[in-house]
């Protein structure tokens, strides 16, 4: 099998690891969707097999919320009313706004600036560090699968990355919502959408 994701050129962008959207207690947890798919198993086997193959690993964290971030934005979008005003997942301090503690970043991981939005790249310093690693070829997993894994693949994608997603490696919060981020956006700008188990066989 010709080795499709070699370690000097792949980066793995392990997007919002939060307590909050990882942990059964998380203000944001999506429970049925991460249950059915082992979600977090998967992601945790994922990351260690990444690391264990020298596959560095990026941080895409979104920014932490404070109760008044959008009291003055002109347009904030319905996920910044809904999410983080009256749930506010991630808040700054909070237990939910910590990285889990099974994913914590380790010696060579790279942890990127917090996105404000949905894509981890657009005001931020990912495609940076990505070129300044040699990345050409991002495997993405975390969450949410319709919103930041699929902004984040797409911003990707026109920035000329090669770009993997693994269905049972992200989650929603519903089955719908899965099933139009890798069953009908996915294959329109994704070079390869994998199990873990595929993606396992591939590194």
């Amino acid at each position: 099998m010709t080795k499709t994701y070699d370690k000097t050129t792949t980066g793995l962008l392990l997007v919002d690891p939060y307590n909050d959207f990882l942990d059964p207690k998380g203000k944001a947890y999506p429970k049925e969707i991460s249950e059915s798919v082992n979600f977090f198993e998967h992601l945790k086997e994922i990351v260690s097999e990444a690391r264990k193959d020298g596959i560095r690993v990026f941080y895409v964290p979104h920014h932490r919320s404070e109760l008044d971030d959008y009291d003055t934005w002109l347009h904030p979008t319905p996920s910044n009313q809904v999410k983080f005003k009256p749930l506010q997942a991630f808040a700054r301090g909070s237990w939910g706004g910590e990285f889990h503690p099974d994913v914590q970043p380790q010696k060579g991981d790279v942890v990127v600036h917090e996105h404000w939005g949905s894509s981890g790249f657009a005001n931020t310093d990912l495609d940076h560090q990505l070129k300044m690693h040699g990345v050409q070829k991002i495997i993405i997993i975390g969450a949410l699968a319709n919103t930041c894994v699929e902004a984040t693949a797409r911003y990707g994608s026109e920035l000329g990355y090669h770009v993997t997603l693994v269905t049972d490696a992200s989650t929603a919060h519903s089955h719908e919502a899965m099933h139009a981020a890798h069953e009908i956006n996915g294959p329109t700008f994704a070079h390869a959408i994998l199990t873990t188990e595929e993606l396992l066989a591939a590194l």
